[in-house]
C-alpha cells in the first residue's frame, strides 16, 4: 500500500508562510533543489487543494521554456507534467495536466489512492494538509526547516487534543541551513492500545 508523505517547508518556529502568506524566506538554492527533484520524481502521484494546485499549474508546464531556466527547474517541470495529479476542491470540477479532481477528502477515497500502483503520494498545501492530519491520513512527514524564525504567519501544525508518536527515519542539513526532517507515524502497538473499559 502506498504512503501519504506530507512535503512542507517549514520556518524553525514552525510557520509555514509569513503574513500575506509570503513564502520569500525559502532558500531553495540549486542543491536543495536537486534533492527535490530527487525525492520527488519516483513518487506515484501528488495530492493538493485547489490553491496549492492552481499556484503549480500557473507555473510549471512551461517552467522549461524559459531560456534562463536552471538544469534544476527544466527537470523538475518535466517531473511535475508527468506526475498523476489529484486535487481535492469542492469548486474545481477540472484540472489539466494529468490532473484528477474529487470533491472531498475522506477516508474511502484516500484509501482508493493509496491502494494504487505506483509510489508513495506527496500531500502538499497547508489546508489540505490540515484535513489529511485531522483525519489521521498522513503516514510520512518530510518537513524541510530553513533557518529563518517568522515569529507570525501561519503555523503548519495546529493546536489539536491528540498527540501524534513519530519515529525518526533520516535528518539531513544542506549547505543553505535547511535541515530535512523525516518522520513515519508511528504504529499503535497492542501493548501500547488503550485497553477497553
Amino acid at each position: 500500500m502506498r504512503k501519504v508523505v506530507l512535503f512542507m517547508s517549514v520556518s524553525l518556529d514552525g510557520y509555514f508562510e509569513g503574513p500575506d502568506h509570503d513564502i520569500g524566506w525559502h532558500r531553495v538554492d540549486e542543491e536543495l533543489h536537486r534533492h527535490l527533484n530527487r525525492a520527488i520524481a519516483p513518487l506515484g502521484g501528488l495530492i493538493s487543494g485547489r490553491v496549492t494546485h492552481e499556484l503549480m499549474a500557473g507555473f510549471w508546464p512551461t517552467a522549461d521554456q524559459d531560456p534562463g531556466a536552471s538544469p534544476t527547474v527544466v527537470e523538475f517541470a518535466r517531473i511535475w507534467r508527468e506526475l498523476p495529479k489529484t486535487v481535492f476542491s469542492r469548486t474545481l470540477t477540472h484540472a489539466e495536466w494529468n490532473t484528477t479532481v474529487l470533491p472531498e477528502v475522506t477516508p474511502a477515497a484516500v484509501a482508493a489512492l493509496t491502494a494504487g500502483e505506483g509510489g508513495d503520494l506527496a500531500l502538499g498545501g497547508a489546508n489540505l494538509a490540515e484535513t489529511f492530519l485531522r483525519l489521521g491520513l498522513v503516514d510520512e512527514y518530510r518537513l524541510y526547516v530553513h533557518p529563518v524564525r517568522l515569529g507570525r504567519g501561519r503555523l503548519l501544525f495546529p493546536a489539536t487534543p491528540d498527540s501524534t508518536d513519530l519515529t525518526l527515519l533520516e535528518t539531513r542539513a544542506f549547505p543553505n541551513g535547511v535541515v530535512l526532517l523525516r518522520y513515519a507515524r508511528t504504529p499503535v502497538s497492542s501493548a501500547n492500545a488503550a485497553a477497553p473499559e
